[in-house]
């Protein structure tokens, strides 16, 4: 079979390596093409085009770029028409995959979508279009199978979250030679997931850097994306007790006391290594206010959503400041406060579904492949 996988941003890639590893043992003969990143081109198959060129965040941003998403959907077109795929898989990134999605479908492509787009959070109108241009939705929170069943009767498949799976496939680890190899000292660590697009870092690391002389006894190592170069953090690491490590986040995350993370999947990631964090959010003016009058949620980080309460603190746009961050890290740091949270952290695996989430998803596809 041949299948066609579009993933637009760092979370997609690691979640597209995994269920392409999966495909490839459900389908040994399988042919994928893709849109991603480092990860999945380790996997296999022929990348098409990095997300490092795809990524635009905010509103503004997305205007400003216009121009190149537009090309980027065209090449997409072209390439997916010379390919001929059974099957296109659509990962997140939904402002250009659900583009896709509608001109694959009128051309009679098998569309499935693997990590539904955030609709409960904005947008919630694009169901229309997803009920009329997605053959099959596998979602990975557990209120996402309610919110389409119960409320937009659409049938969907909750196969868990693949985080999990990423996180048990991880390799072993001894911290003392991750220190060693990466130059660290022996201080605790406060990781800083300031994340992956060169727009949130630059907005969030230096606020989120601005309380290192706060924390004497503490190293603060920065999470270095890897579609990010070091050049580009240089201009932050302005303190000794500022390190960096590049694309070794889980591994950061398994030797750190405490984090600073910016909103994303990666509060998810953090929870799940059970380090307590702090949620930082600091958007462009335009781009929050506008937002903020759309998106309706509770709450910003996935950990909060999926247990629908404040389980971490959550700093955004104003809030998101030197004082305040001092003040919530000052409290990961205190034991009773570290307990409760790690039994939170308990709670909110358990919610997730377990392990296997790729490994469901690829046999679903490659199931209903056979089936036509």
């Amino acid at each position: 079979m041949k299948y066609y996988i579009i993933a637009g941003e760092a979370s997609g890639d690691l979640h597209g390596s995994n269920l392409m590893k999966a495909l490839y043992e459900e389908d040994p003969q399988a042919e994928i093409r893709f849109w991603g990143g480092d990860l999945m081109q380790k996997a296999g198959g022929t990348l098409v085009k990095h997300y490092r060129d795809l990524a635009f965040m905010g509103f503004v941003e997305v205007v400003f770029n216009l121009k190149t998403i537009l090309n980027n959907i065209k090449i997409c077109k072209k390439d997916i028409s010379e390919f001929k795929p059974d099957v296109l898989i659509f990962i997140d990134y939904p402002g250009f995959n659900m583009r896709i999605a509608k001109w694959a479908k009128a051309l009679n492509y098998k569309t499935h979508y693997y990590i539904s787009p955030q609709i409960w959070a904005w947008k919630e109108n694009r169901i229309t279009a997803i009920k009329q241009d997605v053959d099959k939705m596998f979602v990975i929170l557990p209120f996402e199978k309610s919110f389409y069943e119960d409320k937009h009767h659409f049938p969907v498949d909750f196969v868990g979250h693949p985080l999990i799976d990423a996180i048990q496939n991880q390799p072993a680890f001894d911290e003392a030679t991750f220190r060693k190899e990466n130059q660290l000292g022996e201080k605790p660590i406060i990781a800083v997931l300031p994340g992956s697009r060169k727009q949130e870092i630059t907005k969030m690391l230096s606020v989120m850097l601005s309380v290192v002389d706060d924390f004497q006894d503490y190293e603060f190592v920065i999470a270095g994306a890897p579609s990010q170069d070091y050049e580009f953090y240089q201009q932050f690491i302005k303190n000794k007790n500022i390190a960096f490590v590049s694309n070794k986040t889980y591994d950061l995350l398994r030797s750190s006391t405490a984090a600073l993370v910016t909103s994303g999947t990666a509060t998810l990631e953090t929870a799940l290594f059970k380090v307590p964090e702090v949620v930082c959010y600091k958007g462009s003016a335009i781009s929050y206010q506008i937002a903020k009058r759309i998106i309706t949620l509770k709450y910003i980080s996935l950990v909060n959503l999926i247990m629908d309460q404040e389980v971490v603190t959550e700093l955004i746009q104003s809030e998101c400041n030197t004082k305040r961050i001092k003040e919530e890290l000052q409290k990961l740091l205190e034991p009773a406060y570290r307990e409760k949270l790690l039994k939170n952290y308990d709670i909110l695996e358990q919610k997730l579904g377990g392990v296997g989430a790729s490994k469901k998803t690829a046999k679903l596809i490659v199931a209903d492949l056979k089936q036509a």
